[in-house]
Formats: C-alpha cells, structure tokens, sequence
C-alpha cells in the first residue's frame, strides 16, 4: 500500500535528512499533524510516542510512485526499521494525519518509538513541548 509519510523530524523539509532522502522524490509535501502523540527529543533527532489526546507537528510528504518502493527501503533503514525485529529504534504504523490546509484526514505512515524506546522515554525522556521539533530548544 503506497501511503504517504508523515514526517516531524530531521525529514522536514529544510532538515538534513530531507535533503538525503527526500529532495527530488516526492510529488507534494504539506504541512499535517498527527493526532494521539507526543514528541521526545533524542539524540540529534526526535522519537513519536503514541499519546491519547496530544499532537505532533510534521508534514505530509506523497513520494512520486516511481520513488516509492525504494523510499520507503532508505525511511526503514533510516530509522533503523526491521519488520518484527526487537532491536528496531522505530515502528512503523499506519495512522490518520490530518492536513493542516483543510483538516482533511489522510492515512500516512508513521514512524513511532519502538515499544522498549517509548517505555524508557516516558519513564525518563525529555518531552519537545508543544509536539514540534522545530521549536524545540536548541
């Protein structure tokens, strides 16, 4: 199923890893945000933890189809993503994102703590207020 992305870290654009990964592969990027997650800073960039009721900034990022299977291997191994594996740093899930033009609901995959991350995140993280890695303190 080819979803767009819904990107709110370093894949932004004017971020480094947009320029890597994303500059010339996609079709449309348009600012959305994400509903039921809260966003922790980690180590040079942020970690999504699902969270009733919160929201995270980001945008939607639609890869141009000839792009996507290959996109969609970079993202995985970008966020150090193996399906079914216990030592991933992130989890991929689809989820609605809702744009911010209109408030439109899109499906879009999202890519989330892992189980064993988000624990110790909510245990000991450092939240980004507000959901909005660009804003946070530098």
């Amino acid at each position: 199923m080819n979803l767009p992305f819904f990107v709110y870290g370093t894949l932004r654009p004017g971020e480094p890893n947009h320029t890597t990964h994303l500059l010339g592969r996609t079709h449309a990027e348009e600012p959305a945000h994400l509903i039921g997650a809260t966003l922790y800073d980690g180590p040079g960039y942020p970690y999504a933890v699902p969270t009733p009721g919160e929201t995270v900034h980001g945008e939607l990022i639609t890869a141009r189809p000839e792009n996507y299977p290959q996109l969609l291997r970079a993202l995985d191994l970008l966020e150090e993503y193996t399906p079914g594996d216990p030592r991933s740093l992130y989890h991929r899930a689809d989820r609605e994102v809702l744009r911010t033009a209109d408030g439109t609901s899109v499906r879009a995959w999202v890519y989330f703590a892992a189980p064993p991350v988000a624990a110790r995140l909510r245990a000991h993280g450092t939240l980004i207020a507000g959901g909005d890695w660009r804003s946070r303190p530098r």
